[in-house]
């Protein structure tokens, strides 16, 4: 938890929204699940409370494990919910610091099937474009990389065959060694860069898609309760 935080959470989003933030995670907890539902639901509720509270208000991330189990618990201080929609959530008062809680209902009734069916289909949709938007950041990267090692081993072969000629072209030999030598050390810092301009143009794109499954779970919320 705490390194997914770091990479995902305190750089990218805090800043953004300069909120105060109290953050108490171990460095390391194991469990049995999912990980990428699991990221999926601590993205969810970490931008939610980042999203909804105000410049200077208080986020409160805490996990601690027990016996059996870890808790992990998201608390802020930002508007909460419309007193008006139904009440699965904790009510939550302006300024007041809350949790999320959910209420599990068991052998409930479903009384819109096909609209529930269409949700998930849905919901399971925008799981799979994240997961391909998460792929495609690195996929082109290592393409470029690979190009430029292959350029760069070809002049590296090149200067091999003219050292080892019936007759060595030694000058020959050096100018094919300066980009053979370039292209293996240049691979590194293309992959990087790429990553980085890829990462750029598609996290917006992957945040509209974490919207839109939230509005997709709140149509379904409604239909359950």
């Amino acid at each position: 938890m705490k390194i997914w935080y770091d990479e995902n959470v305190e750089k990218k989003k805090f800043e953004k929204r300069q909120s105060k933030r109290d953050v108490d995670l171990e460095d390391r907890a194991y469990i049995y699940g999912d990980c990428s539902l699991l990221e999926l639901v601590w993205n969810n509720l970490i931008s939610n409370a980042i999203k909804f509270t105000d410049q200077g208000g208080m986020i409160s991330i805490c996990q601690e494990s027990e016996e059996d189990y870890v808790r992990i618990s998201v608390r802020d201080t930002g508007c909460g919910m419309d007193e008006n929609l139904p009440a699965f959530y904790e009510k939550k008062k302006p300024g007041k610091e809350t949790k999320t809680v959910i209420r599990m209902k068991r052998n409930r009734k479903i009384v819109n099937k096909m609209e529930l069916t269409r949700l998930q289909r849905n919901f399971e949709a925008c799981i799979e474009e994240i997961a391909s938007l998460e792929k495609s950041k690195t996929s082109a990267a290592t393409v470029y990389a690979l190009i430029v090692a292959l350029i760069g081993t070809a002049f590296m072969a090149g200067s091999t065959f003219a050292v080892t000629a019936q007759t060595p072209q030694i000058l020959l030999c050096i100018l094919l060694a300066v980009p053979g030598f370039i292209g293996w050390i240049l691979p590194v810092f293309v992959h990087r860069r790429t990553v980085r301009k890829k990462t750029k143009e598609l996290n917006p794109l992957i945040e509209e898609k974490y919207d839109e499954i939230y509005e997709l779970c709140e149509k379904g919320s409604k239909l359950l309760y």
